[in-house]
């Protein structure tokens, strides 16, 4: 026996059954094909905009990495330039006699921390008490040195507690040295 015949459909019930088969198979594919699709296509994208911005700092890093090592062969010209007899220690008292706060001077403690590739960085910190402003800029003024890569690295500025128009200042300087 046929098919056909032994289930008699009206022709409203074949369209019906069609378009549910239909509809089932369009959901099928749209759970099973379209929708991980769509989810991938998504993944793809995000992971892309995350390629993107890692490639931008690293472009950005790269840039600065090229400003330093510029800065590095500057360094070595400048300390090539620098007398072989220079020490901070040394320079920096120079200076306080030059301004006159030499006398001024509590105390300076020397360091050396070996640094970076092939330079050091020698830092003194050094305690003075009952300066005025005045002698204190003029004493930072000849200290900072470019031509010699002298700068502060932090300084601390109080009124002395006898006389408020004095000063004590704690400061660490420091330049580089080769190795």
């Amino acid at each position: 026996m046929d098919f056909r015949t032994k289930l008699k459909l009206t022709k409203h019930e074949r369209y019906y059954i069609s378009a549910g088969t239909v509809l089932v198979i369009f959901i099928i594919i749209l759970q099973f094909v379209l929708f991980p699709f769509l989810g991938e296509k998504k993944k793809v994208r995000r992971s892309i905009q995350a390629k993107e911005q890692t490639l931008k700092e690293l472009v950005s890093l790269s840039s600065e990495y090229m400003a330093l090592k510029e800065n590095s062969i500057d360094i070595g010209k400048t300390l090539a330039r620098r007398p072989g007899s220079f020490t901070l220690f040394s320079f920096l008292e120079k200076q306080a006699g030059r301004s006159g706060v030499k006398s001024n001077i509590k105390y300076m403690k020397p360091s050396i921390s070996p640094n970076r590739e092939s330079y050091s960085e020698s830092s003194v910190e050094m305690k003075l008490e009952n300066i005025t402003l005045e002698q204190l800029v003029e004493y930072l003024y000849l200290v900072e040195s470019p031509d010699n890569l002298v700068g502060i690295k932090r300084i601390s500025i109080k009124q002395s507690r006898g006389s408020p128009e004095y000063l004590t200042v704690l400061m660490q300087l420091v330049t580089y040295l080769e190795d």
